[in-house]
């Protein structure tokens, strides 16, 4: 058996489990992530919030899953991006500098989901060869 199979999904799952996690702790703080939105900006901060805590559960659920991963990382790429540069643009400190880089290397591994997909021990995977088979017992009859 070819574990290497496996791979893709581990990666999924350290990318989109801190998504989810990282959208409940939004979800549980309402003042304070709508405060900080409002701080940076951003327009309407209560829409905003509720884009952001959406996005982060339900994208990181999906990509864990293994479901829609391209659109779904491309998505999360976008946003992990513009939340480095609204939130953690301030490079001369240190810890602001360390979240920054850290939405950048997340923002790779979702553009290598988004090029190479989900791999084969996914939702993608499993729907894509059901089609197939179906395709297949049609063309037979």
């Amino acid at each position: 058996m070819n574990n290497v199979r496996y791979v893709p999904f581990a990666g999924r799952l350290l990318i989109g489990l801190p998504f989810i996690l990282f959208g409940l702790g939004k979800a549980t703080t309402y003042g304070a992530t709508v405060a900080m939105i409002e701080a940076v900006g951003l327009p309407v901060p209560p829409l905003s919030f509720l884009g952001a805590v959406t996005l982060e559960i339900v994208g990181g659920a999906l990509l864990v899953a293994g479901f829609k991963v391209r659109p779904v990382a491309a998505l999360l790429a976008i946003f992990s991006m513009v939340t480095a540069f609204y939130f953690h643009s301030n490079l001369a400190d240190q810890n602001t500098f360390v979240h920054f880089f850290k939405n950048v290397m997340m923002t790779g591994g979702l553009l290598q989901i988004v090029g190479f997909g989900a791999g084969a021990f996914s939702l993608d995977e499993y729907l894509s060869n059901r089609r197939a088979y179906s395709d297949r017992v049609a063309t037979a009859q």
